[in-house]
Formats: structure tokens, sequence, C-alpha cells
């Protein structure tokens, strides 16, 4: 039987139909779903294996990007995040859905607890960014992250005008160095950058995504969704196409995880 994914759509979600489409190819059933049937029954949630939230500009990013969204999904569902915990229910977050995951706690959880502990702000150039990015992917992470498992590298776009990576104080970075949760980081030449425009924006660290202790829930600035296939790298035919990228491999992964759960 196929997993089943559920996709969040509306209020200005653009990329449901690319992450529901990597899931598909990867294996599983995705269902997308708007935002107010969440609002109205919030335990719909709890119908699904894994959960989706796509990128895009929710609200209009008014107030802060993901801010409106992450507060209304806690709101009506945040009670329900132990249940999810408990039954080990993946979510990945992309550009607008890691800024909701976020800004409304699920990520990082240093403690444990949904509690905002980072955000991601304006760019350091201040300006939107919109090309393409290597990521390398650490190796306490590839361990602790299902989605994760032996991938060392990924190549996919960014797409974002708020994607700095920032957290409240130094200790926390250093509890989440520590912790392992650094899922991905932005590479110039093989290593973690901070220089531009290899690192788009300017994150902490060269991070450009996170996972929480358990690993299950993952969020990125980057859209892997939308590198799944060999044809979409811009330098294809000069490199010869990839049968599997490894952007695919994360979508793959998460539902290898769930068939064998």
């Amino acid at each position: 039987m196929k997993p089943k994914v559920l996709i969040l759509t509306g209020v200005g979600i653009n990329s449901n139909r690319e992450l529901a489409e990597a899931f598909e190819l990867a294996g599983a059933e995705a269902h997308q779903r708007h935002l107010s049937e969440i609002e109205d029954n919030p335990q719909l949630l709890l119908d699904y294996q894994a959960l989706g939230f796509p990128g895009g500009f929710s609200y209009g990013d008014h107030v802060a990007s993901g801010k409106i969204l992450g507060n209304l999904v806690k709101a009506k569902a945040g009670h329900l995040l132990g249940e999810l915990k408990e039954r080990k229910v993946p979510m990945i977050g992309i550009c607008n859905g890691f800024q909701v995951l976020v800004k409304m706690g699920w990520l990082p959880q240093l403690e444990g607890e949904a509690i905002q502990q980072a955000s991601l702000t304006h760019n350091d150039s201040a300006r939107y960014e919109d090309r393409w990015v290597k990521l390398g992917v650490p190796k306490e992470a590839q361990k602790l992250s299902p989605w994760l498992k032996d991938i060392d590298t990924i190549e996919c776009p960014v797409r974002h005008g708020e994607g700095k990576l920032v957290l409240g104080n130094s200790s926390d970075l250093e509890k989440l160095e520590a912790s392992g949760q650094v899922a991905v980081r932005y590479l110039k030449d093989g290593e973690p950058t901070q220089a531009f425009p290899e690192n788009p924006n300017g994150s902490w660290n060269a991070i450009a995504g996170l996972v929480d202790p358990t690993g299950l829930i993952f969020g990125l600035m980057p859209h892997p969704e939308v590198a799944i296939h060999g044809l979409q790298h811009p330098r294809w035919t000069r490199e010869g196409l990839q049968e599997e990228p490894q952007a695919f491999r994360v979508f793959k992964n998460i539902v290898t995880y769930l068939k064998d759960s």
C-alpha cells in the first residue's frame, strides 16, 4: 500500500503540485488539501503518514514570510503535535514551508518544545534570489534523518527574499551544531561558505536547512522538489542527463522509510 502524504494548499502557496509530483514519483499517494479543510477539521492530519508544507508566498508574506500561516496552523493543529510525534509522522517544509515550520516552533525544537527559536529573515543582498545552489549534507544529518540517508550533496534552486537563517543567540547555534540538526549547508568548492552567491542569503554557518531532534521533521530553503529530473538541471546538456538526481532521493528515502515502518 502506498503511504498517504498530505500537501497543504491555498492562501498563496504555489509549489504544491511540484511537491505532490515528487512524492508521487517516489511511490507515495499525495493528497493536496486546502488550508480551510485543516482549519475546519484539524484531525485530518492524523489520516496521513507524512505532511508536506510547500513553497510559495502564503498570505503575501505579510508581517514576515510564513508567520501568519504558521500561527494559523499552530492555533488550529498545534495540540496535535504530540500525537504526530508519537506516531513518528515525517514532515517536510520547503522555502515558505520551512519558514512556517520555524516560525511555529516545529523546527528546530532544541529542547523538544514547539517554541520559536530561530527565524528566516531578509537576504543579505536585500533582493529576491533565484539561482541554483549546491548543498552539502553533514554525516550527522545523514545518520539522524531518514530524509537524508546516504545523500552527500544536493543541487537544486533557491527562490526567496527572506532565506537568511538566524538564531536568538550564539548558545542556541552551538546547541544546534552539537545536536547534529544542521541538515544541509551551502557549499562553494565543496566547503560550507558564507560567500555570495553560493550562499544566497547569508545564513549563519551556511545553514540551508534543519531537522528536529528525531530527524523526521525536515525544512530547507532550497527547492529539491523541482530538481527531481536530470533535465531540470541548467547544465544537463553539457554534463549529461542524470537518471536520478540526489534531490529526488530525498523523497525516495522517506517513502522507503514509511513503507518499512
